[in-house]
């Protein structure tokens, strides 16, 4: 027997979820997109990548590229929303190992409405992408790359813990420091940081002048003492 893709198992799921949102009558008319955004971002995004939300993760399916075409369909938001929900509730394949599979509940209750609500409103969507925000062009690349999911800056109100605290570590640094711990994040590990979880394809993913602009604007924040297209002694800590 021929092994489902994992197109034809979400669309497979679609249709159940429609055929449950039919029966039960009811959806999440509570749920607070904007809370199910933040959550997003901090539990989901360092495993699946949403362009909206500036997530990049690779460990899970892509959830633009998972749901385009149901949302290409035709399908309804509600019916995204409840394929969603039963992901969370019952991710496939459920190992107990979190490089292989999601845990389950990962968020639960109204939380997991909220997610599932957020996911549904952006994911599949053409032409996505992460809302406008102050702070010139650089701040505008760390927010569409999603470093706030995993990194602490005061000036980006990001407050991330799974990588460093850029306001701590990149005091002090020169440009192509910063600018070789985007591009190169596991050349040199922050302590206490493990390797393999900052992306390593912001140098293909991001344009040379975006990176300039990211390096720039997180050197100005952060008091680094380096000049723009300085070289300097010593190495970045990525992470």
């Amino acid at each position: 027997m021929t092994k489902p893709t994992i197109r034809q198992t979400l669309l497979a799921l679609v249709a159940l979820a429609a055929l449950a949102l039919t029966a039960s009558g009811c959806g999440t008319s509570t749920a607070d997109v904007e809370s199910g955004r933040v959550l997003f971002k901090e539990r989901c995004g360092t495993c699946h990548a949403l362009a909206e939300a500036g997530t990049t993760g690779e460990v899970g399916p892509n959830l633009d590229q998972a749901f385009a075409a149901a949302r290409e369909a035709g399908e309804s938001d509600e019916t995204i929303e409840g394929v969603v929900e039963a992901q969370v509730e019952f991710p496939r394949p459920s190992t107990g190992v979190s490089a292989v599979s999601m845990p389950a509940d990962i968020v639960e209750g109204q939380e997991l409405d909220d997610v599932a609500a957020y996911v549904a409103m952006w994911a599949g969507v053409p032409g996505a992408a992460p809302p406008k925000v102050p702070g010139g062009p650089g701040a505008q690349v760390f927010a569409n790359n999603g470093c706030d999911t995993c990194h602490t800056l005061k000036a980006a109100n990001a407050g991330g813990t799974l990588g460093p605290d850029l306001d701590e570590v990149l005091a002090g640094q020169s440009f192509a420091m910063v600018e070789e711990s985007i591009v190169d994040p596991n050349k040199e590990i922050a302590k206490g940081y493990p390797p393999n979880v900052m992306p390593s394809t912001f140098g293909q993913s991001i344009s040379p002048d975006e990176i300039k602009q990211l390096t720039e604007y997180l050197l100005r924040e952060t008091q680094g003492g380096g000049k723009a297209g300085a070289s300097a002694g010593g190495k970045p800590k990525g992470g």
